[in-house]
């Protein structure tokens, strides 16, 4: 019989993960048994289109401790941890991704660390990008510093979304009213204590990327959109920089008129009409940024929908709503 209150949960996202599974039980079903304490695999199924769920609820027959979560549709890795959150159980709730890339052995030193440093976060920091290409390293750095300064917290730098919280720290993420919550971002600006625990990550154990560039910029955007108006500041600065380049240009075209040395000529014309065009077209596409968050707000759509959760609903699959939209 499954624990009603485990002590441990491990959320994990997974995506058209078939490759790695045979893998990933391997590693983790001895590691999570050898803990000594009760725990529940929690794995969230984002609408894959492979194998991925079958394989898993053909595991979940021998291995009771496995609990599948499937999403009617793929809504994203950040609106899956959100599900996890919201159904996970444990006291301690650890996410990691299905690629093995953040060694699943680190689990038993985040818990070490909670417990002997009465911490709620334990975060794992990457101790060496070497692995790296050099402008996924730079970008990453460039990413961080910019959220830093931005989210106005201490953000730990190579730290993704491979760490432990207590279950105060889940509730109170689970009660933001945000839906495109981006949790790299939302766990340190809430503020409790926290450690950290360095790892060298490992290369994919099998199959490829499910992060392509596009996802990652995306990520960016609502990194920046969701915690700051700083943009909207940017482009009122830019629109202020517009308007002084503009007050110049007519100085000089009085100036040169005055003096009798005009020329006729397009090349002031068009350096003008190209520079302030372009800061226009920059200033709209913040501003858009933020009124597609409110207008998606006003939709009061789910951030995610379950369809089956082998806990509750043993083998009948039902949309199940989830994740209240944000009332603003």
């Amino acid at each position: 019989m499954r624990d009603t209150h485990p002590e441990l949960s491990v959320v994990v996202p997974m995506y058209d993960e078939e490759e790695v599974l045979p893998i990933f039980f391997e590693r983790m079903h001895p590691l999570l048994d050898g803990l000594g304490i009760t725990y529940e695999l929690l794995v969230v199924d984002d609408g894959s289109r492979d194998r991925t769920a079958a394989l898993l609820l053909d595991a979940a027959k021998d291995w009771p401790q496995l609990r599948v979560v499937r999403l009617l549709r793929n809504s994203g890795h950040q609106a899956a941890q959100s599900a996890g959150f919201r159904r996970a159980r444990g006291q301690y709730v650890v996410t990691i991704d299905a690629d093995l890339q953040d060694p699943p052995e680190i689990i038993s030193e985040f818990l070490h660390a909670v417990r002997e440093q009465d911490v709620d976060v334990v975060y794992g920091v990457r101790s060496d990008r070497s692995s790296d290409s050099w402008a996924k390293r730079t970008s990453a750095r460039l990413y961080y510093r910019l959220m830093c300064r931005l989210v106005g917290k201490d953000i730990p730098f190579d730290a993704a979304d491979f760490r432990l919280v207590t279950r105060r720290v889940v509730d109170a993420v689970n009660a933001l009213p945000d839906d495109g919550r981006v949790f790299r971002l939302v766990i340190p600006w809430l503020g409790f204590p926290s450690a950290e625990v360095k790892y060298v990550r490992a290369e994919r154990a099998a199959g490829t990327t499910k992060y392509s560039v596009s996802k990652m910029v995306r990520l960016a955007f609502d990194s920046v959109t969701a915690f700051s108006a700083a943009p909207l500041r940017l482009a009122t600065w830019l629109g202020l920089l517009g308007g002084g380049m503009s007050g110049l240009f007519v100085v000089g075209a009085l100036v040169i008129k005055l003096t009798g040395r005009s020329i006729p000529g397009w090349t002031s014309t068009v350096l003008a009409v190209s520079v302030i065009g372009a800061i226009q077209l920059l200033c709209l596409g913040l501003l858009g940024e933020y009124v597609a968050r409110l207008f998606q707000s006003s939709q009061r759509r789910p951030q995610f929908l379950v369809g089956y959760d082998s806990l509750t609903d043993h083998g009948h699959q039902e949309p199940v709503h989830e994740s209240t939209p944000s009332k603003r």
